[in-house]
């Protein structure tokens, strides 16, 4: 591969993670305002399926959003601030001493 055709692969990555961070977030914002909305309907819902107190299930709700942002930052956030990092340095050049 030349030089520019593994420049257009980064910047191409890059732009798949910075989506997969947009719609990641979004994802945990639309769960957030579920939850503030209906919180008591997801509850009741749940509380058929699994004995949960409302308390266990408000604990588990905010687990998993901490846990969903987490993995958007490590898994998609991360990777896509080392691949710019790397495309400006590329697009730089060497260094000169």
């Amino acid at each position: 591969m030349t030089p520019t055709e593994i420049n257009d692969l980064l910047d191409a990555t890059a732009n798949v993670l910075l989506w997969c961070v947009i719609v990641g977030f979004v994802l945990l914002a639309l769960s957030l305002g579920i939850l503030l909305v209906a919180g008591d309907l997801a509850h009741e819902i749940h509380s058929k399926w699994f004995d949960v107190s409302p308390h266990e299930f408000d604990l588990i709700c905010y687990c998993g959003l901490g846990l969903g942002k987490t993995l958007v930052i490590l898994l998609f956030l991360v990777p896509w601030v080392a691949i710019r990092l790397v495309l400006r340095k590329r697009r730089q050049g060497p260094m000169r001493t």
